[in-house]
């Protein structure tokens, strides 16, 4: 177990080619103006230096494994930062965006393959896209891809997702829910509420929507990461499993909402270690995995030390450290 390669499921690159793709296009101007909104001006201010004096991190590829080194992690899974999204862009537009996203990281993992593994993007706003955009994926070697919690006028409950859910289970790939933006908009536009509540906030609710919508019970081997712990749903299932127990209308999916905790997976990225153990007590040591966020200042610098102070039995914590994300890529 203690030589288990440490892997760090929750790391991100910048694709300048992909933001000028995008830059000037319709569109693009009122969705930066809606992300200003609802991250507010002092969030701004402050985002904008960090992205800035991380892009070495970000973008070179000796730079990020010079960083993995100091932080004793061997393998980092890379996907775009979640700013690549672009949920707005018309069909043309997606799907030009998604094949240079693809093509790009794949590119940027190619410098150390055997220590970077990476994730696409596939365009949520246009379902029937979804799964070409995954086939592309994998046809450039990487493992998945990467997607948020919802789109416009989407959950990910929304039956036209069903092909892309099933080619996802079918080929084994990864999908790794990460949110970019929160629908609550303007009411978290100080104090970085925009994250610190807006992002376990949107994980929890596009986790509700594939368990009570029955997405899981007719995907049983959907290999999906949840971003951030989860978000709040984990450490507080039980109102959702009485929900599913007292309500008729609560009652979508065939099991109690706690036990499909089981069938997904979850970065370690909680900032807490009494959150991070009931992470695990709830959804098994074996459903966690190490994750930083790589390199922004909402991660960790020190995941290996995170998990640690978790204090948790000898074979899970290196269970969370690399055994388990070793045994996904190993299935991809």
């Amino acid at each position: 177990m203690a030589d288990t390669p440490t892997v760090d499921v929750h790391a991100h690159v910048l694709l300048p080619e992909v933001e000028a793709l995008v830059a000037g296009l319709p569109g693009h101007a009122e969705a930066r103006e809606l992300e200003a909104r609802r991250n507010g001006p002092a969030a701004l201010a402050v985002s904008g230096p960090m992205v800035r004096e991380r892009v070495p991190r970000l973008t070179d590829p000796a730079v990020r494994l010079a960083a993995m080194d100091a932080q004793g992690v061997d393998v980092q899974v890379v996907s775009p930062s979640p700013s690549h999204y672009h949920y707005w862009a018309d069909e043309d537009t997606a799907e030009k965006l998604y094949r240079l996203a693809n093509e790009a990281t794949a590119a940027h993992c190619s410098a150390a393959p055997e220590r970077l593994r990476g994730l696409g993007l596939a365009p949520l706003q246009h379902p029937e896209q979804a799964v070409r955009a995954l086939d592309h994926a994998l046809q450039q070697g990487l493992a998945g891809v990467e997607i948020s919690s919802h789109a416009p006028g989407r959950e990910l409950s929304d039956p036209a997702y069903e092909p892309f859910w099933t080619r996802a289970e079918k080929t084994g790939a990864l999908v790794f829910l990460h949110p970019f933006g929160c629908t609550l908009d303007e009411r978290l536009g100080r104090w970085y509420l925009s994250n610190t509540v807006g992002q376990p906030t949107e994980n929890a609710v596009a986790l509700s929507h594939l368990i009570f919508s029955g997405v899981l019970d007719r995907h049983p081997d959907l290999r999906l990461i949840a971003a951030h712990g989860g978000g709040y749903l984990p450490t507080h299932i039980g109102r959702s499993d009485h929900a599913w127990s007292a309500r008729s209308d609560a009652a979508g999916c065939a099991h109690p909402p706690s036990s499909y905790l089981r069938r997904l997976y979850f970065d370690s990225l909680v900032h807490d270690p009494g959150v991070l153990r009931e992470l695990v007590r709830v959804a098994g040591a074996d459903r966690v995995l190490l994750g930083s966020d790589f390199p922004f200042d909402m991660g960790t610098e020190d995941p290996v030390g995170a998990l640690r102070a978790a204090a948790l039995p000898e074979a899970g914590f290196h269970a969370v450290r690399g055994g388990n994300a070793v045994n996904l890529l190993r299935k991809d």
